[in-house]
């Protein structure tokens, strides 16, 4: 399998490392991260990827992502005229200003693109993005706080359903056909 996403950049970013949520309480398993950092980077993180995961959904998405390397905003591409909206949800759950949480972000998004041009196959395809961020959709799921509600901004009520965050061998296994059926749509994104 691939590299994990998540793990990656939070370890190529020197964030704070991030914890599962309990699909339970829906908050992190081990214990509740108390410093802004660890909250920054447990919101932030996965709620960029998420919202990478759905861009790539359509071809469009995925033909940006595959794009000649520049500065373009990484944010402002992914969330396009929801960006506001997931940079608030990340600061109230972080407890950060709005600024620090989008520069953040920003970089966050940033990386993110450079791993996944990285970690798709030769020669890169708009199926081998698809493929990678669906075999990836798991684990930024089971780290993405429910409280932050990601699932409003980017139109996918099943991004914050508890039962993305269920693991064992039962939950596995259905997560592994769910990322078999998933497929991009040929809609524009939202």
């Amino acid at each position: 399998m691939a590299t994990n996403l998540v793990d990656t950049i939070q370890k190529n970013l020197g964030y704070p490392p991030l914890q599962k949520i309990d699909p339970n309480i829906q908050e992190p398993k081990d214990q509740a991260p108390h410093q802004s950092s660890e909250r920054l980077s447990q919101a932030a993180i996965p709620a960029v990827l998420a919202g990478l995961y759905k861009f790539t959904r359509t071809d469009e998405g995925c033909n940006r992502v595959l794009g000649a390397p520049g500065s373009e905003g990484w944010l402002s591409t992914i969330f396009e005229t929801k960006e506001k909206a997931a940079v608030d949800k990340v600061a109230l759950y972080a407890g950060i200003p709005g600024a620090d949480v989008e520069d953040a972000m920003n970089k966050i998004a940033e990386e993110a693109v450079r791993v996944t041009r990285d970690a798709v196959h030769q020669p890169p395809t708009c199926d081998g993005v698809r493929e990678y961020l669906a075999a990836q959709r798991h684990n930024i799921l089971v780290h993405l706080p429910a409280a932050m509600q990601m699932g409003d901004v980017l139109e996918d009520e099943a991004m914050d359903d508890r039962t993305n965050k269920m693991e064992g061998p039962v939950s596995g296994f259905m997560h592994k056909i769910e990322s078999i059926f998933s497929k991009g749509d040929d809609s524009k994104y939202p």
